[in-house]
């Protein structure tokens, strides 16, 4: 009901674009043209939701997901379109006025995508739309995946229990319910709506028996592959005949088009930055002059693009000192100046690092450069951490906006931000950065208690 009812407002959104374009966009060709174009634009939308209709019945999916959902739909709208007018030989349709239409449903239906989502989060929130879930296996993997499950309860799961033929875990697992055989039994008695299978692949009675009864009671079966383990990287699955292979889903950066998307993001964006930049460099300049002895900017060696070296830049926040290249400012470092805590408090001392990004040494989005000193030791102690420069260093990152940046006193500390950051290179796209990009501004203005 729900899939149906977000379709139907998708339906509306395509003709309010429609309804807009007509009365206030110079509209298309009047008359009975004008009502085919009308019905043309709605057919086209039915093979969209046949393709990504399957998109409003997935519980976890993030806004960047969502938007790129969006922006496919949209465009397999327009080939649909296309297709139909090419072959009625309907040639006379203004690119401008398509070209509006089609920026204003991309807004429309990212606006309620995004807020129909939003809204079943706060319904599931409140304990309506859930779906009861076991969990059998109580391994890594079976933990790790109620963890995940209940990481938002908009997500609407109700966990039931786990089950595991170890049954010492009982004293230490919430809601052990039993061993293996006391599945079947509890899933009826309790209307359970999912089963996640977390056992060893090689315990194929056990798994093949489960399969079977989800089938024949009409519930549904999820196997979680223990390859979780050591693999943490998005796998594909694929068929080769008959035979089920998981391979490694390849890095979204490696492809030369994303990767020119996002050049040419950087560009454009810290374009304007600099065009606009004397109205904020030139103050907060005189005010670093002023506050101690030194040059303006800070420019430091730090570790860029597949290791290689590059100076970066920031407002200089320290009065000048020998230490500046192996220490990092700590709360209340003795080497900062009034001015420079001010501008580390509220990142404007990153501001210079623009010019990096014009350059070409680093990206508005990546994982933050690491002095040299700091790349060389953690290199030799934190598994994975040379993978953070797999692509060019950010102004800010998905570490960044999750809580990690700032002073790394204690190990795993660095070691979160590294898991974030290969996060990052393994998940991107460009809405991702969006998000990233906004929430930094909105944790720039609410401040941030590791900004220092």
């Amino acid at each position: 009901m729900i899939k149906s009812l977000i379709i139907i407002g998708d339906f509306f959104c395509l003709n309010i674009a429609y309804a807009a374009v007509c009365l206030w966009g110079g509209g298309f060709e009047g008359g009975f043209a004008e009502k085919i174009i009308w019905l043309l634009l709605n057919l086209s939308y039915f093979p969209v939701f046949l393709f990504f209709g399957k998109v409003h019945e997935l519980r976890i999916l993030h806004v960047d997901r969502v938007l790129i959902k969006v922006s496919q739909s949209v465009l397999s709208h327009l080939a649909a379109f296309l297709l139909l007018i090419f072959f009625l030989q309907i040639d006379d349709i203004s690119s401008l006025v398509l070209l509006k239409f089609y920026l204003l449903l991309s807004v429309l239906l990212a606006v309620w995508w995004v807020g129909s989502r939003k809204l079943l989060k706060y319904f599931r929130r409140k304990g309506y739309n859930f779906k009861r879930v076991v969990i059998v296996g109580a391994g890594a993997m079976g933990t790790k995946l109620l963890d995940e499950l209940r990481s938002d309860a908009g997500y609407g799961y109700k966990f039931m229990g786990f089950f595991d033929d170890n049954l010492a875990l009982k004293k230490s697992l919430p809601n052990f319910q039993g061993d293996c055989s006391a599945v079947e039994a509890f899933a009826t008695a309790n209307n359970v709506d999912e089963i996640y299978c977390a056992l060893p692949m090689r315990q194929e009675e056990k798994i093949t028996r489960l399969l079977k009864f989800a089938e024949s009671h009409n519930i549904s079966f999820f196997m979680v592959p223990d390859v979780g383990r050591y693999i943490h990287r998005q796998l594909e699955f694929q068929l080769v005949g008959n035979v089920p292979v998981l391979s490694l889903h390849p890095e979204p950066l490696q492809n030369i088009y994303s990767r020119m998307l996002k050049r040419a993001f950087d560009l454009a964006f810290s374009s304007v930055v600099l065009v606009c930049s004397p109205v904020i460099f030139i103050p907060i300049a005189i005010a670093v002059k002023l506050s101690s002895p030194g040059p303006v900017f800070f420019k430091q060696k730090r570790t860029g693009f597949r290791g290689k070296e590059f100076n970066c830049y920031k407002f200089r926040t320290m009065r000048v000192n020998a230490a500046s290249d192996e220490l990092q400012a700590t709360r209340h470092d003795p080497r900062k100046t009034r001015v420079g805590e001010f501008l580390r408090k509220t990142s404007l001392d990153e501001l210079p690092q623009f010019i990096n990004v014009f350059l070409g040494d680093m990206s508005v989005v990546g994982p933050r450069p690491h002095m040299v000193k700091h790349t060389h030791d953690y290199s030799k102690i934190i598994d994975k951490y040379m993978l953070r420069h797999l692509i060019k260093p950010g102004i800010t990152g998905w570490a960044q906006v999750n809580g990690y940046r700032g002073e790394t006193r204690e190990l795993w500390q660095m070691e979160r931000r590294v898991e974030y950051d290969v996060w990052y290179i393994e998940h991107w796209n460009f809405w991702l950065d969006i998000k990233i990009i906004f929430l930094t501004v909105v944790n720039a203005f609410k401040g941030e208690k590791n900004a220092f």
